[in-house]
C-alpha cells in the first residue's frame, strides 16, 4: 500500500508537534514528522533502539551527548541506541524530517533531564 501522511496513522508530541507512521513495524519504523518554529523535545535515549534523523525542510539542532549538530535538507544524522539526545527547531518555519528506528522506538524512550 502506499503512504503518505494523508492516508496513515497520525499523533502529536511536545508542543503542537506531528508525526504520522509510514511504516510501524516492531523491527522498523519510519515516521514523517513536522515541528513548528522554536519547538524542542526533551533529552533522552532508547535502550535498544538506533535512529537515523534526515531532514526533508527547514533546519534541525541536534543535541547528542553535548554536541550541537545542526542539519539541513537533504541531510542526516545517525543516534546510537543508549546516546542522550534531543531535537529542535531553531528557524522561523517548520521543521520537518524523517525518523528511522530500528527496532521501533516507542515504548523505548527513557527520559534524561537537562
Amino acid at each position: 500500500m502506499i503512504k503518505s501522511i494523508e492516508n496513515t496513522e497520525h499523533y502529536q508530541w511536545g508542543s503542537n508537534c506531528d508525526g504520522w507512521h509510514l511504516l510501524k513495524a516492531d523491527s522498523l519504523s519510519v515516521i514523517q514528522e513536522r515541528m513548528p518554529a522554536g519547538s524542542s523535545e526533551t533529552r533522552h535515549y532508547h535502550i535498544r533502539s538506533q535512529q537515523l534523523f534526515y531532514v526533508l525542510s527547514g533546519t534541525a539542532s541536534f543535541d547528542i551527548e553535548g554536541e550541537i549538530f545542526l542539519l539541513n535538507p537533504g541531510e542526516s544524522i545517525h543516534v546510537q541506541k543508549g546516546r542522550n539526545h534531543c531535537i529542535a527547531n531553531p528557524g522561523a518555519v517548520a521543521l520537518e524530517f524523517l525518523v528511522i528506528s530500528e527496532p521501533k522506538s516507542h515504548g523505548d524512550r527513557v527520559e534524561a533531564g537537562s
